[in-house]
């Protein structure tokens, strides 16, 4: 039975966690003020110090977002408002030292929570590391272009929680001076906007990038997706105009700017068939450069980078799409590399029908190929990066989904058997799929840990890749036919068409 464990003093305050099979689990810790009232659509500002010892028992609210989501928050306990919040698990509070993974979790920046079952660190800190999680806007409340507001809230949230940990770790038993941030999908993009953003430097030392999403935003499509999203309520894209409005409200609003993406895709181009209106804003101040720009100068060629991707990543979404073929055919062609376009595709993969062929090009565009250029572009700059690829097939919905997208998730953090990971893994996790985890948590602490061994760094002339499948292996990079399509192809801002 969980019993209430020791305190620990932060920088705002005392907090009281719990003692869970060993670990000391402190949960829902306020790292910002409320983001509402006078903060609404502004910049992070610190909790405010409090009295006394708080308890730290319960996950905090989890940021206003839609339902229906794989990955759509489970509702959260405590103040409403709060949604800052973060969470730490300890194997030894007095160890001092250990390092420290801090996970960011993915969603298409509209989804998502750190609450989710599907992220518990347990398994992680049982290897002897301090595992934090948080959450951070969402949506229209953290990716909206808004005239009055910064851009990218949802990023500087991200900047306070990791300020925090350099704060606060110490008390828990981590080394502030030894900080890995970890993220999945929308938090790969965090991650790699971290990467690239000037506040963030020096607040982590390594990084874990899984499935990188190559959307990222001009200002000028931003603001133009905002407006659609506040004229479906009949305001416009500001700040003060929307500061009362009810959270849930402005969901529905983002809602309706996706809802409408079928009738600007000669406007938004190949955002249009994705499935989120927000990501990331090169902005030219909080987000200066898009991620593969700055890392290609050299910034963050001192952190230590994994990056990687899944085999089959868009199938997540092209399984159960129901697209008509006039729509597949658009869509196919509008994540498809000029000048050849679906003729390449065609020619590459002559065997491929149309949809196997829109689930490639998708996978590639949105996934793959911006991953491998991260890794190029890090790898060119001096920084030491690996690579690697998930070939392994989830055994769960019959294996029609392969080695989709966010099957990494339940392997890294052992929770194949919770939420998302039991629809991939079905009943009875296969022993394979518990040995890769096993491995997978390996790696990433040792890597956390700075003592990976067995893995060759990268280098664009050959490519060594890990291959994360039944046997582990490492070789040439596996997807060498998608490569060589966009190989004159550069990632980088999307703006409007």
């Amino acid at each position: 039975m969980p019993v209430t464990g020791p305190d620990v003093r932060t920088a705002q305050g005392a907090v009281r966690g719990r003692l869970e099979d060993g670990l000391t689990v402190f949960r829902g810790i306020p790292f910002a003020q409320p983001p509402v009232g006078a903060l609404r659509f502004q910049a992070p500002r610190p909790a405010e110090p409090w009295d006394g010892t708080r308890d730290a028992l319960e996950f905090g609210a989890p940021p206003p977002q839609p339902q229906g989501r794989v990955v759509s928050a489970p509702p959260g306990a405590g103040d409403p408002d709060s949604w800052l919040t973060i969470n730490v698990w300890s194997p030894d509070l007095t160890a001092g030292g250990l390092p420290v993974l801090v996970w960011i979790y993915g969603g298409a920046y509209v989804a998502g929570a750190s609450s989710g079952r599907a992220y518990d660190g347990t398994a992680l800190a049982r290897r002897g590391v301090v595992v934090v999680s948080f959450n951070y806007r969402l949506g229209m409340e953290g990716f909206a272009q808004l005239t009055g507001a910064p851009a990218n809230r949802g990023l500087l949230d991200q900047v306070a929680a990791l300020r925090w940990v350099q704060d606060n770790v110490a008390g828990f038993g981590g080394d502030p001076g030894q900080v890995t941030v970890f993220g999945e999908s929308a938090g790969a993009g965090s991650v790699a906007s971290l990467l690239a953003m000037p506040p963030a430097a020096g607040l982590f030392q390594r990084a874990i990038v899984q499935s990188l999403p190559g959307t990222f935003f001009s200002a000028e499509l931003a603001a133009d997706l905002a407006a659609v999203a506040a004229r479906s309520i009949g305001l416009p894209p500001a700040a003060a105009a929307l500061s009362d409005i009810d959270p849930n409200e402005l969901v529905a609003a983002g809602q309706a700017a996706l809802a409408s993406f079928g009738q600007n895709v000669d406007r938004w181009g190949a955002v249009a068939h994705t499935l989120t209106p927000f990501s990331p804003v090169v902005d030219g101040e909080v987000l200066p450069a898009a991620p593969w720009a700055a890392l290609a100068k050299g910034q963050a060629r001192d952190i230590e980078l994994i990056i990687g991707h899944n085999r089959d990543e868009c199938r997540l979404f092209t399984a159960s799409s129901g697209l008509p073929p006039a729509a597949m055919q658009a869509a196919l062609a509008a994540f498809s590399p000029p000048p050849d376009g679906v003729a390449a595709y065609r020619q590459a993969y002559p065997e491929a029908s149309t949809a196997r062929l829109y689930e490639l090009a998708y996978s590639d565009w949105l996934f793959r190929m911006p991953a491998l250029q991260l890794a190029d572009a890090h790898a060119n700059a001096g920084g030491s990066t690996r690579l690697y690829e998930l070939t392994y097939p989830a055994p769960g919905a019959d294996g029609a989904l392969g080695a989709c997208h966010g099957l990494d998730v339940p392997l890294v953090f052992g929770t194949e058997t919770a939420d998302f990971g039991q629809m991939l893994f079905g009943d009875a996790v296969p022993e394979s799929a518990l040995a890769l985890g096993e491995q997978l948590r390996a790696d990433w602490t040792a890597f956390a840990a700075g003592q990976l061994t067995g893995w060759p760094a990268y280098e664009p002339a050959g490519r060594p890749t890990r291959i994360y499948d039944d046997p582990i292996s490492t070789g040439p990079y596996p997807e060498e036919t998608s490569r060589r399509l966009w190989t004159g192809h550069q990632f980088g801002v999307l703006g409007l068409t």
